[in-house]
């Protein structure tokens, strides 16, 4: 069956497109490698807590994105969870008057409530070449099936969406500007502590000038019963140490979490989660791209220069608006 549309990468930019283009009656296949869908919106559970391991807030910029943070909201999915953080400093906690959303149960939860509207999501599916062919789409996965579609939008990080089309016509143009495109890595820390953890209101502090940049408690942050932390370290680093052995980087982070710790508090488990495309650092302008004489969207954080989350939103609506007007 030619489905309308195909998208693959069940992250929020392809959970926001794959939805809009289902409300309009469109038949949308949503294809994922990983185990479950949500991307960067992710949450793990360690022991017997769970702790946010990718986005850890979203702030609201735009009409647009006010108008489902409201839905949200209403649905009891989504909570403020501050106006800012502290820097670590003797200053109290800062506000910059945009409240810090945070997901109840864990940010995954919002990728859950997207996917219950869609009838053909499709996880642990590895895509290993897609084909244009006259006016179709055929995506073909690791076990080789093939999907067909009309319209194909890709939301994965684009080095690994320009890994895809080595056998489609891109023009030069669309494809210097796609490889302008870079992210930086992040290393991500996961700690079991049994104990008290001495961070500022409401649990968390951020620093962009130190190499662990954010540290938050999951307990405080009111999605855990057990206390974790989560720890990112920024990209410089990240991406000097990403191929240490896990063990060494868990070392560091655990040394650097001792001063954080209460008395008589201690570490009683930790895992390690790489993210090598965390952060965009150079971004498309615009909310996406459409390649030139094809029924192709680009699409994901890194277009629109507003930041991860929010970014993310207004990429994957533009995405669906875009692959309508193609349908027409």
């Amino acid at each position: 069956m030619v489905t309308d549309a195909l998208i693959v990468g069940a992250g929020l930019s392809g959970l926001i497109a794959a939805n809009k283009l289902h409300k309009a009656g469109k038949i949308v296949t949503v294809v994922d490698k990983g185990r479950s869908t949500g991307g960067r919106l992710a949450t793990r559970r360690i022991g017997d807590g769970i702790a946010d391991h990718g986005a850890q807030f979203f702030t609201v910029r735009t009409e647009t994105f006010r108008e489902q943070v409201d839905e949200w909201l209403a649905d009891d999915l989504v909570y403020v969870w501050g106006h800012g953080w502290s820097d670590g400093s003797l200053k109290r906690t800062q506000s910059d008057g945009h409240p810090r959303y945070a997901a109840k149960g864990g940010m995954n939860n919002i990728a859950k409530n997207l996917e219950e509207n869609l009838d053909n999501v499709h996880v642990n599916t590895f895509v290993t070449d897609v084909k244009w062919d006259s006016n179709i789409w055929h995506v073909i996965t690791h076990d080789g099936a093939s999907f067909d579609s009309k319209v194909l939008i890709l939301t994965p990080p684009v080095p690994q969406a320009l890994n895809l089309l080595n056998n489609v016509p891109m023009s030069d143009v669309n494809l210097a500007e796609l490889r302008r495109i870079e992210y930086g890595p992040c290393l991500c820390g996961l700690f079991v502590v049994d104990g008290d953890v001495n961070l500022p209101e409401p649990g968390a502090r951020q620093n962009f000038d130190d190499a662990i940049y954010w540290i938050a408690d999951n307990k405080a942050k009111g999605i855990s019963e057990e206390r974790i932390i989560t720890m990112h370290v920024e990209a410089r680093y990240s991406r000097v140490h990403y191929l240490d052995p896990d063990e060494t980087t868990l070392s560091y982070l655990a040394k650097e979490l001792q001063e954080y710790l209460g008395e008589g508090a201690t570490i009683q488990a930790s895992q390690l989660k790489k993210w090598r495309y965390s952060l965009p650092i150079t971004t498309y302008p615009r909310d996406i791209l459409q390649a030139a004489g094809l029924p192709l969207i680009f699409a994901g954080d890194a277009f629109g220069g507003r930041g991860r989350v929010e970014g993310a939103f207004m990429s994957g609506y533009a995405a669906g608006d875009t692959a309508l007007e193609l349908l027409k």
